[in-house]
């Protein structure tokens, strides 16, 4: 029988490979705005139809939005920054 392989093991052989590291990356990086805007709207203690109505979009737009399955423009995350108190900072490191 074989020995199943772990999530975590595939990952740590994969790290070996500079494309895949470049690809966490960016993947990683992508889910951590995510994060912050979720995280942003709960704190504000917004349910996604409200901060839809304040941002004068659609709940199924803002689910689109934090389940990344849509790349904002910087001015709806401004908008959404705005929305849920807070004010929107980009940076590059």
């Amino acid at each position: 029988m074989s020995k199943l392989v772990t999530l975590a093991e595939m990952h740590a052989k994969f790290m070996s490979d500079p494309a895949y590291v470049e690809a966490y990356a960016e993947a990683d990086a992508e889910y951590s705005v995510i994060e912050v805007m979720i995280s942003a709207r709960a704190a504000a203690g917004l349910t996604q139809e409200a901060l839809a109505e304040r941002m004068g979009t659609t709940q199924s737009a803002i689910a689109r939005l934090e389940g990344g399955r849509v790349s904002p423009s910087v001015e709806t995350l401004r908008k959404y920054a705005k929305a849920v108190g807070k004010r929107l900072r980009v940076e590059m490191v």
